[in-house]
C-alpha cells in the first residue's frame, strides 16, 4: 500500500482547502499587480513579493494535478477544483455543460432514470450490507421495493418517468400532464439517500445509510463567471455568430439547475444574450425567494398546468441563495427584456384593475393578489451587485431590481440611468454599504448625492466611495455641495475611507483644507480638476493622508497641461521639461522623498507619506520619456499608463522603499515598463470597476474584460 494511503482522508480535504485558500485574494490588498511566476508561498498579508495569493491557473493547475495522484487525492481535490469556474473557450464550455448535465439529447430522461436505477440497487445493497445480510437477495429485493414505493408515493419529490425503466413505461390518464423536466440529480441522490434512511428508521432505529455517491460535479460549484469568455479569432460568420451560438438561454438555465451551492454569478457582453428570464429566474429564485405564497402543494398525479412551475418551486427552495452577481456591460435586448420581465413578474406592484380581462390573465391576477397579501419579493442573501455600464435598463426597472436587495454592501451602478428616486428610496431601506460607484450617472444631481451621503443611515459605513467624472460626463458636485459632504457626511468624517475618487468635481485647496484626516486611505483620484493646484494635492496629503499610496492626476492642475502642437501628441521640449519640474519637485520630492539627516547622527529614513504611483495622462507619460532614478512609466493594456517607483513596494506586510535592483518585484515592475502596454488586461492600479465576486470592491485585482474595465479603459 502507497504511504499517503494511510492518510485519512480528512487531512488530504484540509490540505486542498489551503491550496484553494491561496488563491483567494488577500484583505487589505497590496494594490500592484500579482506577479505571474514561482515567487514562493503566498503570505496572506498585503504583499507584492511574494504574492498575497497564487493566480488562480497555478491553483487551478495544483489541484489537477493532485487528482491524478490516486483515487483518495482525488476524492479530496475534486470538490475544490470544481469550486470555482471561469469560463474561458467555447469547446470548454460545451464540454463543461456536457459534465455537468450529462447532454442535452432527447434521450437524457432515459440516461437519468438508468442512473435512478443504478444508484437504488446500490444504495439497497449498503443499506442491505449495513445490516450484516449482504448476500441475502430476499433482502436485496425487499429493500427496492420499499425504496420504490417511498419514492413513488403521493409525497415522493421523484417523478414517475425516471423511476421505470424506458421499456415498462406505458401511458396512464392520470399521470398526463404538460411536459416536465427531471429534477437536478444532486435531488434525485439525496431524495433517494433519504428514503432508505426513512425506512431504516421505521424498520432498525439508528441505522446508518451511506448517501448515495454522484459522480456529477454540480454541487460542488459556488463561483461561475464567464469573464474570459471570447468567440473573438474563430473565424466564423456572421450568421454562426447569430443562429449558433456557443452560449445560449437553454444551456446556461440547464447547468444552474445542477448548481444549487451557486453563490456568485459573473456575466459578460460576450454572452449577455443568453441571460433569458428562465435564466434570471435560476439565479435569483432561489432559497426562501422561491417560495410562492398563498400555493398549497398539490398531488404530483392530477392533471395541472402550473405543475411545472410547482416542481421549479420546490427544487430552487433547497437552493443556497446567490451572495454576488456582476452584469457589467449586459446591455443586449434579450437581457434587458428579460429584466424588464422579472421585475414587472416578481418586484412591482400591479397597479391596473385586475377585472375584466386582466382577471382572465390567470397568472397576472395571481400575481396581484400576492403583491396585496405579501408585496414585492426581496432577496436577502445577495451582498455584492455590479451593473456598471447597464446602460439600457430604464430608471424604473433599475430601481426596483436594486431596492429588491435589502443586506447590499457592495453596489455599482457606474454609467447606468441611476435617477435620485433610487438615492431616496436606497435611504429609506436596510441597506448598509461599504462600498459604492457611481462614476459617470449623468441623471444624478449634486443635491441628490449629497443628501444621501449626508443622511441616509445606508452611506454611513462607506469605505470606499467614486464619483468618478470625466470631461465628457463631469461631476454634478458643486463647491458648496462638497465642503458640505467634506464636514458633515459620516463617510467623510469617520476616517475610514480606503478608496476616494472626486475626479471632475471642484475640489479647491481651500475645500481640501476643511476635509478631515484620513489615516486608512491608500487610492485617491483627483484627475479633470484644471483648478487644483499641485502644491494644495500634496499638503493634504502630507498633513491629513500619509498613507496614499497611489494618486491619479490626469489633466489636474494647470502645470501638467499644455495644447498639443501639430497632429500627434508630440510637444515643444521646454514644455516637456517644465511639466516634469513641476511634477518632481511638487508632488514627488515633498511627499516620496526623506528629509535630509546630519551625517553626523545617522537614522532610519522617515518617509513623509506612502505616495509610489501617480496616474497622469498619456501626453504627460510621453514628455516624462524614460523616467528619472527608480521612478519609470507602466502602460495599462488600454489609454491608462502611471509613473511608478519600481522601488517601492509592500514585502512582508511593510512597505519597503528603496529595494535593490536584483529584488524579484522590482525586476517585475521594470519588465512591465519595458513591455510598453503589452500587458495584460490585469495590469494597473486604481481601479475604475468594483470587484464583486470575491468582496474586494474597489481595491480588488480583475483580469480579462472585467480587468480591461478597470485598468484599460480610459473612460
Amino acid at each position: 500500500m502507497s504511504a499517503n494511503l494511510q492518510y485519512p482522508s480528512e487531512l488530504l480535504f484540509i490540505i486542498c482547502s489551503h491550496i484553494y485558500a491561496a488563491g483567494i485574494p488577500a484583505v487589505p490588498s497590496s494594490l500592484d499587480p500579482v506577479a505571474l511566476g514561482d515567487y514562493g508561498m503566498p503570505t496572506a498579508l498585503p504583499s507584492s513579493m511574494a504574492p498575497s495569493h497564487w493566480p488562480e491557473p497555478l491553483v487551478r493547475k495544483t489541484l489537477s494535478s493532485l487528482c491524478l495522484v490516486n483515487h483518495a487525492w482525488y476524492e479530496a481535490a475534486k470538490p475544490w477544483l470544481w469550486r470555482r469556474i471561469e469560463v474561458r473557450l467555447p469547446r470548454s464550455w460545451l464540454s463543461l455543460v456536457d459534465e455537468i448535465t450529462g447532454g442535452e439529447d432527447e434521450q437524457s430522461v432515459e440516461r437519468t432514470a438508468i442512473a435512478v436505477e443504478q444508484s437504488i440497487q446500490a444504495v439497497a445493497e449498503a443499506a442491505v450490507a449495513t445490516t450484516g445480510a449482504s448476500s441475502d437477495e430476499e433482502a436485496l429485493k425487499k429493500w427496492k421495493e420499499r425504496i420504490l414505493q417511498t419514492l413513488a408515493g403521493p409525497d415522493g419529490s421523484v417523478p414517475p418517468e425516471v423511476l421505470t425503466p424506458p421499456a415498462s413505461r406505458d401511458p396512464s390518464p392520470r399521470r398526463l400532464r404538460a411536459k416536465s423536466q427531471s429534477p437536478a440529480r444532486w435531488k434525485l441522490m439525496r431524495s433517494i439517500s433519504d428514503a432508505v434512511q426513512d425506512i431504516a428508521d421505521r424498520n432498525e432505529f439508528g441505522l446508518y445509510v451511506p448517501r448515495v455517491h454522484d459522480p456529477r460535479p454540480g454541487r460542488f460549484i459556488r463561483h461561475v463567471d464567464f469573464n474570459h469568455f471570447r468567440t473573438i479569432g474563430m473565424r466564423r460568420s456572421v450568421e454562426e455568430g447569430v443562429n449558433s451560438r456557443f452560449v445560449t438561454g437553454q444551456r446556461v438555465e440547464a447547468i444552474l439547475k445542477e448548481m444549487p451551492n451557486l453563490t456568485a454569478f459573473g456575466a459578460t457582453e460576450y454572452m449577455d444574450g443568453a441571460l433569458t428570464l428562465p435564466v434570471l429566474n435560476e439565479l435569483f429564485l432561489r432559497g426562501p425567494s422561491s417560495r410562492v405564497p398563498g400555493r398549497p402543494s398539490r398531488g404530483r398525479g392530477l392533471v395541472d398546468p402550473n405543475i411545472a412551475d410547482e416542481e421549479d418551486h420546490e427544487r430552487r427552495r433547497d437552493c443556497t441563495e446567490l451572495e454576488a452577481v456582476d452584469f457589467t456591460g449586459c446591455v443586449s435586448a434579450v437581457f434587458v427584456s428579460a429584466l424588464t420581465e422579472f421585475v414587472d413578474t416578481h418586484l412591482s406592484p400591479v397597479t391596473n384593475d385586475t377585472n375584466g380581462e386582466d382577471r382572465r390573465d390567470d397568472r397576472r391576477f395571481r400575481r396581484a393578489v400576492r403583491f396585496e397579501e405579501d408585496g414585492p419579493l426581496t432577496f436577502s442573501a445577495l451582498q455584492r451587485l455590479s451593473l456598471r455600464g447597464v446602460k439600457s435598463i430604464q430608471p424604473h426597472v433599475l430601481n426596483s431590481f436594486v431596492l429588491a436587495f435589502p443586506s447590499l454592501t457592495h453596489l455599482d451602478l457606474s454609467a447606468t440611468r441611476v435617477t435620485p428616486d433610487l438615492l431616496t428610496a436606497l435611504a429609506n431601506t436596510s441597506v448598509r454599504l461599504r462600498s459604492l460607484s457611481l462614476a459617470r450617472c449623468i441623471r444624478l444631481t449634486g443635491e441628490s448625492i449629497k443628501t444621501f451621503l449626508i443622511r441616509a443611515p445606508a452611506a454611513a459605513q462607506i469605505q470606499e466611495l467614486t464619483l468618478y467624472g470625466d470631461q465628457t460626463f463631469p461631476s454634478p458636485l458643486s463647491t458648496e455641495d462638497l465642503e458640505e459632504l467634506f464636514t458633515l457626511a459620516p463617510c467623510f468624517t469617520s476616517g475610514e475611507l480606503i478608496y476616494l475618487d472626486l475626479s471632475s468635481s471642484p475640489v479647491t485647496g481651500e475645500s481640501l483644507s476643511k476635509l478631515g484626516p484620513q489615516p486608512k486611505l491608500r487610492s485617491l483620484g483627483l484627475s479633470y480638476i484644471p483648478d487644483l493646484e499641485l502644491q494644495d494635492t500634496a499638503k493634504f496629503i502630507e498633513n491629513k493622508a500619509q498613507n496614499v499610496e497611489i494618486l491619479t492626476l490626469i489633466s489636474t492642475s494647470q502645470d501638467l497641461e499644455w495644447n498639443r502642437t501639430g497632429g500627434g501628441i508630440e510637444m515643444p521640449r521646454g514644455t516637456a521639461r517644465q511639466t516634469s519640474l513641476a511634477l518632481h519637485s511638487k508632488i514627488i520630492s515633498p511627499l516620496c522623498t526623506p528629509p535630509l539627516t546630519s551625517i553626523l547622527a545617522p537614522a532610519v529614513a522617515q518617509y513623509p507619506t506612502r505616495v509610489r504611483v501617480i496616474e497622469l495622462s498619456m501626453p504627460v507619460l510621453v514628455g516624462l520619456g524614460a523616467g528619472a532614478g527608480t521612478w519609470r512609466t507602466i502602460r495599462s493594456k488600454g489609454g491608462r499608463g502611471w509613473y511608478v517607483d519600481t522601488a517601492s513596494g509592500w514585502v512582508g506586510g511593510e512597505l519597503v522603499r528603496g529595494l535593490p535592483r536584483d529584488h524579484p518585484f522590482r525586476i517585475e515592475m521594470n519588465r512591465l515598463a519595458d513591455a510598453n502596454g503589452n500587458v495584460n488586461s490585469g495590469v494597473g492600479w486604481h481601479a475604475r470597476k468594483m470587484e464583486v465576486l470575491h468582496g474586494c470592491g474597489m481595491s480588488g485585482r480583475e483580469d480579462g474584460l472585467y480587468g480591461a474595465v478597470s485598468f484599460a479603459y480610459q473612460g
